[in-house]
């Protein structure tokens, strides 16, 4: 089985991934992003190999960032240690000091058993899938083995968080004073700088699942638990919430009301700001094939071109450093905004989102409007010959049919799982009971065509 996942290692801690798993991954890393011209003009100019670890609270990042460090080290490369820091402050900070890559320990919204190991290139970038094919080759082969001087030295990263909080506030176009923020840190990896950079930027800040033990990250609270906040700006009488996950590189949103603000009606509202302001590149937004069909309509009302990509932030990423656009992301929370950060990064995300309301002076109810979110269902079809799904002509056929049926008021998607038996049906259109209707139809054909 491949170790590199969709985004990077993950695993249970101390089961999949084990010391020695991280040791040896740390090892491989640095034999392949410690070749190149770049690594090897430093080289050259007596510079050594650096990179930037970091992890988040979960208390098994203890044991697997102390073995990342010493795989390193043991293979001459200084470590800079920056302790507990969000995923998208790592990949800043690897630009930000010209470090050769980095290491994040995290398994994101995942719960506290689990953990994982995302590693970045140069100037804060996710790997393409071919050189974590080539890291994975290089676990099985020869390491770097320096002796004397050669060794690697493993220091504190002391202003690592100071740095991070300077570049956020710094991409701000306006303070964020008036504005009663709840912030739901998800008992994570935001719960220090989020709360410091939005008091920072003006705003009055409350403060819910702040406080990380190592075993309570996500765990009732983030990003995939909305009601705990809903219910605290509803009480509060605050203007917005905001929730991160576990390595604050998402970031979702509720209204005055308690309602929910996904990550397509966050792009819909940055990218309609951007326009206005001249800052969204070529008037394109960069989402997955999953986003709502009400963010391609409220888009196409405002001229602005939806590119659409595969499910995952990596491809959405891909897809705008090749085209060079300006903000791109996924329904989940992942946006990027790639003027300030090489990833997705939820504190970035909701303290632009919250100066918008600042600017324009409306609620985010008023900005959120700006998209319908149309009925979307999703029906998991499970043991099925899923790679049958794009050639058998029935479901195909099938497919046709309801596309015709909806017209421009819906759209089909037909996505076959990466690692199950599983066909995923969606359907969207402008009423619920279509959208219930239209899906359980192609799920019923699905499961009779390719049933095992």
């Amino acid at each position: 089985m491949p170790i590199f996942g969709t985004d990077g290692v993950r695993g249970l801690a101390n089961g999949i991934l084990t010391a020695d798993l991280a040791l040896t991954l740390a090892q491989a890393t640095a034999v392949v992003l410690g070749q190149g011209r770049t690594a090897e003009a430093r080289k050259a100019e007596g510079k050594r190999l650096t990179a930037v670890v970091a992890r988040d609270p979960r208390v098994s990042g203890h044991f697997i960032a102390a073995a990342v460090a010493a795989g390193l080290a043991s293979s001459g490369v200084d470590v800079l240690e920056a302790g507990v820091i969000p995923t998208p402050a790592l990949a800043f900070l690897v630009a930000d000091r010209d470090a050769d890559f980095g290491v994040m320990i995290s398994a994101s919204h995942n719960a506290a058993p689990d953990n994982g190991i995302k590693i970045f290139a140069r100037g804060g970038r996710k790997l393409p899938d071919v050189v974590e094919q080539r890291i994975e080759e290089a676990m099985a082969g020869d390491k770097l083995r320096p002796t004397g001087a050669g060794v690697g030295r493993i220091d504190r990263f002391s202003d690592a968080e100071d740095r991070y909080v300077m570049h956020l506030l710094g991409s701000l176009p306006n303070r964020l004073d008036g504005i009663h923020v709840v912030l739901d840190c998800a008992h994570g990896a935001a719960s220090g700088v989020s709360p410091e950079t939005f008091r920072d930027a003006g705003a009055e800040v409350t403060v819910i699942g702040a406080d990380p033990d190592g075993w309570n990250i996500n765990d009732g609270v983030g990003s995939t638990h909305l009601d705990n906040l809903a219910e605290a700006v509803v009480r509060l009488g605050a203007d917005i919430g905001i929730a991160h996950d576990g390595d604050a590189d998402r970031c979702l949103a509720v209204d005055a009301e308690g309602n929910h603000i996904d990550g397509d009606q966050i792009m819909a509202i940055l990218a309609v700001s951007m326009k206005e302001r001249g800052h969204l590149t070529d008037d394109t937004l960069v989402a997955t094939v999953m986003s709502n069909l009400g963010l391609h309509v409220a888009m196409r009302e405002h001229g602005i071109t939806v590119r659409q990509t595969a499910v995952g932030d990596r491809y959405v990423l891909e897809d705008m450093n090749e085209g060079g656009y300006a903000l791109g992301g996924e329904q989940s929370g992942h946006v990027i905004m790639s003027e300030y950060a090489t990833t997705g990064d939820g504190i970035l995300t909701g303290l632009h989102l919250v100066a918008e309301m600042a600017r324009q002076k409306k609620s985010i109810a008023e900005l959120a409007s700006v998209m319908t979110v149309y009925p979307q269902v999703l029906i998991n079809v499970r043991d099925v010959d899923k790679d049958r799904v794009a050639d058998d002509e029935v479901v195909q056929q099938a497919v046709r049919d309801v596309e015709i049926e909806l017209g421009d008021s819906g759209r089909v998607l037909l996505r076959k799982s990466g690692t199950e038996p599983l066909v995923r049906v969606m359907v969207e259109a402008a009423d619920a009971e279509s959208v219930h209707a239209y899906a359980g139809r192609l799920a019923a054909v699905v499961q009779e065509r390719l049933s095992l």
